[in-house]
């Protein structure tokens, strides 16, 4: 087989979205004639872990691991947070009303020292180990996937010395990510990310993104042609729409974390509006929300200025094989876009499980986003815009009446299918097929 070099932060026993793309995408890899050759980091330190996802690792691929250094050692003990306390994923400072002066010095510093994010003392120890490695063990291609974008940086030394075509792969945007403003970055700091991001953005062979706004956004960061290849969901859609066992409560689920840029404010006041009107019956009593994974302060403020507590359950994490069985049974799922500049680009990997699911998915984001088009594409949701509480409420009621008359049926939709995992690591296949054929015809014209 040929083997392409993929270099990924987040592995198992990582859990959570950063570790589903590359896990469920290299499985697949080796019966379209790739040997995954996975770079990881050793003793990590991860949001969350799910020992469950072993599984999924090809038995055909290499894994090469090296110890990391991280900074949070530091961090937890400038703040006096508890060692074995995990530190949450995305910005380490969001949903508080007011940062203490502690937490203010450690943002300065993670923007102003980490450049470009907390694993860059990782780039130089893991580009010496990995020229020793391919020296031996050539390889094909080589893969980079961020965030964290320090990965971007590693492949970029290796393309440089070993001449291997090389793909970078944009699972969220650099400097157009959500938090990235938040930083209290120095102009200097600024100047260094947006030049990193440049030279990833220009040396690359090719860059690959999730979605159709965020390649044009690359794109104006000097990227050239950026494809998409979105996420997608693994498995099989007959064997869990036959075992569906629905919930007989009108079940809201939300799968993921939901920061605080994700707390959709208006969607909780819609749902204590229409209990508090009561002229739905038993609209109180049947709604159960289900918010499983990571969830932000501000989120909880919310559900109780809206006296919401009695309805929702907060789950902190679960097995991913779980989750699928969760999101298969209820009766609504939630999709939470982030009320931030970048929103239209948003399309998160837990979607296309929630496609494959055949369960009605009830987004709240830009009407006018990547998430909107892949909706009505596979016709398996509807969006409402964050701000536009009147529509929330027509729709919650409306899914209440279909659910109260068995209307909320699950049903199979072959236009999803296209989104399997195993189809769209074919898909990678051969654009990284067609990048090593036209690297080595540019190579002989140049000869």
């Amino acid at each position: 087989m040929k083997r392409v070099l993929i270099i990924t932060y987040y592995w198992p026993p990582s859990g959570g979205s950063g570790v589903q793309r590359w896990l469920k995408m290299s499985k697949y890899f080796p019966e379209n004639g790739w040997q995954p050759v996975i770079y990881t980091a050793e003793d990590a330190e991860y949001p969350v872990e799910d020992l469950s996802l072993k599984k999924d690792v090809a038995p055909e691929a290499e894994i090469l691991r090296r110890k990391i250094v991280e900074p949070y050692s530091f961090y937890k003990k400038f703040l006096g947070i508890k060692k074995d306390e995990k530190i949450k994923a995305g910005f380490i400072n969001e949903g508080k009303k007011k940062s203490s002066w502690k937490e203010n010095i450690s943002v300065w510093l993670r923007g102003n020292l980490f450049i470009p994010d907390a694993r860059c003392w990782w780039i130089k120890p893991s580009i010496n180990f990995l020229k020793k490695y391919l020296e031996k063990n050539p390889v094909d291609a080589i893969i980079s996937t961020g965030p964290p974008h320090s990965m971007h940086l590693i492949a970029k030394e290796l393309h440089k010395k070993f001449n291997i075509p090389w793909i970078a792969d944009f699972r969220d945007p650099w400097t157009d990510i959500d938090f990235f403003s938040e930083l209290k970055l120095t102009k200097r700091s600024l100047r260094r990310h947006y030049n990193l991001q440049y030279q990833v953005l220009t040396e690359a062979d090719k860059v690959v993104t999730v979605g159709w706004d965020w390649a044009k956004g690359l794109e104006g960061h000097g990227a050239k042609d950026v494809e998409v290849i979105t996420n997608g969901y693994d498995f099989n859609i007959e064997e869990k729409l036959t075992n569906v066992k629905l919930s007989s409560d009108f079940t809201m689920s939300h799968v993921g974390i939901v920061g605080a840029t994700r707390n959709a404010v208006r969607f909780w006041e819609a749902l204590g509006e229409i209990i508090k009107e009561d002229n739905i019956k038993d609209f109180s009593k049947l709604l159960k929300i289900r918010l499983i994974g990571q969830v932000d302060n501000s989120v909880i403020e919310s559900i109780k200025k809206n006296s919401l507590e009695n309805n929702v359950e907060i789950i902190p994490y679960i097995p991913h094989e779980k989750v699928i069985a969760e999101q298969s049974s209820s009766q609504v799922l939630l999709l939470f876009i982030n009320n931030s500049p970048n929103a239209k680009g948003i399309m998160t990997g837990k979607i296309f499980e929630y496609m494959a699911s055949g369960r009605p998915i009830f987004a709240i984001g830009p009407t006018d986003g990547d998430t909107a088009i892949i909706l009505d594409k596979t016709k398996s949701g509807f969006i409402v815009d964050f701000d536009d509480k009147d529509e929330m409420k027509n729709a919650i009621i409306d899914l209440f009446n279909k659910y109260k008359e068995n209307q909320l049926i699950t049903k199979k939709n072959e236009v999803v299918e296209n989104y399997s995992r195993r189809a769209l690591a074919k898909d990678y296949v051969n654009l990284i097929e067609t990048i090593i054929d036209t690297f080595h015809s540019y190579k002989k014209i140049k000869k």
